[in-house]
């Protein structure tokens, strides 16, 4: 009776088998739809500027019902929105002191038009990174940080 098949499952089968429940346990994990969401709100932002606030908001009511790996996400993300407000009330008050010294109009509306293109590069960069470790089932490393969450950003592949 060697070749009788076994009821047992092989090891490699019971492994396969705790892995792809730890990959769906992640993938259900409380909060990751939240997060994919406000991810999805804040890019789509760069067409209408309202999408943003409203997904600031989903993301500080929905932070605390959060799992710990998501609720850095959300952190991610509120922190995102708040310096971009900072950023942009900030960078205001400087576009119209440049007006109001007596410069050419011109030395404020390029500054202006240099400032949105980084912030621009800045909040897609941040959701992308945050997207790519969702998807990976990963943490951001360092939620508060005011660049990439600690991810090392390269152009070059692996």
């Amino acid at each position: 009776m060697a070749n009788a098949p076994s009821s047992m499952p092989s090891a490699s089968q019971s492994e396969a088998t705790s892995t792809t429940g730890t990959l769906n346990g992640l993938k259900t994990s409380r909060g990751r739809g939240t997060a994919i969401v406000v991810y999805m709100l804040f890019l789509g932002s760069v067409l209408a500027v309202v999408t943003a606030p409203i997904g600031v908001l989903i993301a500080h009511l929905k932070k605390n019902d959060a799992e710990e790996w998501v609720a850095s996400h959300l952190q991610f993300q509120i922190r995102t929105f708040w310096l971009g407000v900072l950023g942009g009330v900030a960078f205001t008050a400087i576009w119209h002191l440049l007006g109001w010294i007596g410069l050419p109009a011109m030395a404020p509306w390029a500054l202006g038009y240099l400032y949105f293109t980084a912030c621009l590069i800045w909040m897609v960069g941040r959701c992308g990174v945050g997207i790519t470790h969702l998807t990976n089932n990963r943490p951001v490393a360092n939620p508060r940080s005011l660049a990439f969450g600690g991810a090392r950003v390269t152009l070059a592949d692996r």
